[in-house]
C-alpha cells in the first residue's frame, strides 16, 4: 500500500546532482571517508528497545489506581490524553520511559503512582523508497520484506538506475542516523528483513555524487526518524 508521495520524507531531486563529475565508487563499507562529514554513525544490525509510534495501541496500567487504566491509541501527533494529566508525548519514546514520564506526572495526584504501558497492537510500519525506482513513495510493510522486495513493492528499477550503489538509512542507537551501501539485486532471497522507518534511497549516480548529494541535503534526514518531520522543503508532514 503506497501513501500520497506528498508526505515523502526525502525530496531527492535529480536535478540536484546535474553536473556532478564521475567520481570513483568506493567500497561500500559503512564509515568510509566518503560519509565522513555527513554524520552517519557505524552501522550495527542489533535490535534496538522498541520506540512507541502514532498508530500504535498500548495500555497504561496503574495497578494502584485501577479506574484510572486505560487502552489508548498514540495519536498523530504522538500524543496520548490521560485522566487527570491530559496531553502526554508517547511517540518515539520506550515504554519504560513513558512509564517514567506517566508516573512522574502522577506524583501529587496519586499516593503511589505506579504506571506499567504495554504494547497491545502495533501501527502501521512504514518504509521509504525513492529514487530511480518507478513509483517512489512511503510504504506500509505487511510482513519482513527485504530492500529488493521494497524497490519491486515500489515498481521495480528504472533503466538509469545504479543498484550496486543504493543506500539504506536506519535509525541506530541513541537515534543516530546509520547508512550502508547495498547492491538491492544481490540480496534476493536473503531474509535480511527492513526495519520500521528504514530508507531505501537507489541513485542514478556514482556513490562519491550520492554522498555529496546528502552532505548538501544532511537537514533532510531523520536524526531521530522522530513521529514526524518537516519534508525537505519546508512543506508537506510524515507521520510515522
Amino acid at each position: 500500500m503506497m501513501l500520497d508521495r506528498r508526505h515523502l520524507l526525502l525530496t531527492f531531486g535529480a536535478a540536484a546532482l546535474a553536473g556532478c563529475g564521475a567520481i570513483p565508487r568506493p567500497e561500500p563499507i559503512v564509515g568510509d571517508a566518503a560519509f565522513t562529514d555527513i554524520g552517519f554513525a557505524d552501522w550495527t544490525d542489533a535490535e534496538p528497545e522498541y520506540l512507541l509510534y502514532p498508530g500504535d495501541e498500548i495500555e497504561v496500567a496503574l495497578p494502584t489506581a485501577a479506574e484510572l487504566t486505560r487502552t489508548i491509541r498514540v495519536g498523530p501527533d504522538g500524543r496520548i490524553a490521560l485522566p487527570l494529566i491530559g496531553q502526554v508525548m508517547a511517540a518515539d519514546r520506550t515504554l519504560m520511559e513513558l512509564s517514567q514520564v506517566v508516573s512522574d506526572a502522577y506524583v501529587g495526584k496519586l499516593v503511589r503512582p505506579v504506571v506499567e504501558v504495554s504494547v497491545r497492537t502495533a501501527g502501521p510500519i512504514n518504509i521509504w523508497v525513492d529514487g530511480e525506482v518507478r513509483t517512489p513513495g512511503v510504504y506500509v510493510m505487511a510482513g519482513d520484506i527485504s530492500a529488493y522486495q521494497a524497490v519491486v513493492q515500489a515498481g521495480g528499477l528504472l533503466p538509469s538506475a545504479k543498484a550496486q550503489s543504493a543506500a539504506l538509512i536506519r535509525r541506530g542507537p541513541g537515534g543516530s542516523r546509520m547508512l550502508k551501501v547495498i547492491d538491492v539485486r544481490a540480496i534476493r532471497g536473503r531474509t535480511d528483513a527492513l526495519r520500521r522507518g528504514d530508507i531505501v534511497f537507489v541513485p542514478r549516480s556514482t556513490l562519491g555524487e550520492l554522498a555529496a548529494f546528502f552532505t548538501q541535503f544532511k537537514a533532510a534526514l531523520p536524526i531521530g526518524f522522530s513521529y514526524s518531520i518537516n519534508g525537505a522543503n519546508g512543506s508537506g508532514f510524515a507521520n510515522f
